[in-house]
């Protein structure tokens, strides 16, 4: 009897089609409108939305923030993370940030926040200095994704409530450094992105394409 073809997870899908896209497109311009709709899907898999209730919350060390990293491809880089703002940051703004030469894809997948993007104002040629000007402020929800291209400037604020988003970044952040800046005094200084955390997006069972243990 032929073997039957293992049903593959929403991750595996996902990483499938990006694949596709990323070997089909080469140029960023066109690559990463094109993905918005993988990612919306999924950002609306059941088995996604419920794994997600068991995702550990991203903490802040020594001023550091984390995200968890779900997937990075070792052919085209690009990566797959996971930002938990639970109960101990429900009520916090990320400092303002770039991220670097990245293309970035932030989607919502449970709770609400804030997403605020700035201008700059000055040509950047004073060392330790940044003039920004606040351009949008929007509340987001569930399945609501924005594009964030390199060098633009923008941040998350909670509203009082657990939020996670699922990110596809270029490639890792962890080790790359990005303007970080502060709107009220113009200062402006570069730090290291977020922590990389390996973790599971789904439970091992819906991964390998088996039915979950019974209860």
């Amino acid at each position: 009897m032929a073997a039957t073809k293992m049903q593959e997870s929403a991750l595996e899908r996902f990483v499938r089609k990006t694949r596709e896209v990323f070997a089909a497109e080469a140029q960023p311009e066109r690559r990463w409108p094109a993905l918005e709709p993988i990612l919306a899907e999924l950002l609306a898999d059941p088995t996604v939305i419920e794994a997600s209730k068991s995702w550990p919350d991203c903490v802040v060390v020594d001023g550091r923030p984390e995200n968890l990293l779900f997937y990075q491809d070792p052919e085209f880089g690009f990566a797959v993370n996971g930002l938990i703002k639970g109960q101990a940051r429900q009520s916090s703004r990320t400092v303002a940030h770039d991220h670097a030469h990245l293309y970035t894809l932030y989607g919502v997948l449970d709770g609400h926040e804030r997403i605020e993007r700035y201008e700059r104002l000055d040509d950047g040629t004073q060392a330790g200095r940044a003039d920004i000007r606040k351009s949008a402020d929007v509340l987001v929800g569930p399945g609501e994704i924005d594009l964030v291209k390199p060098f633009e400037i923008h941040q998350e604020v909670t509203v009082g409530e657990r939020t996670v988003a699922v990110i596809i970044r270029s490639e890792s952040v962890g080790d790359i450094e990005a303007g970080r800046y502060e709107p009220e005094t113009g200062k402006y200084w570069q730090a290291l992105g977020p922590r990389q955390t390996a973790c599971e997006m789904l439970p091992r069972a819906r991964q390998a394409g088996q039915p979950a243990a019974p209860a």
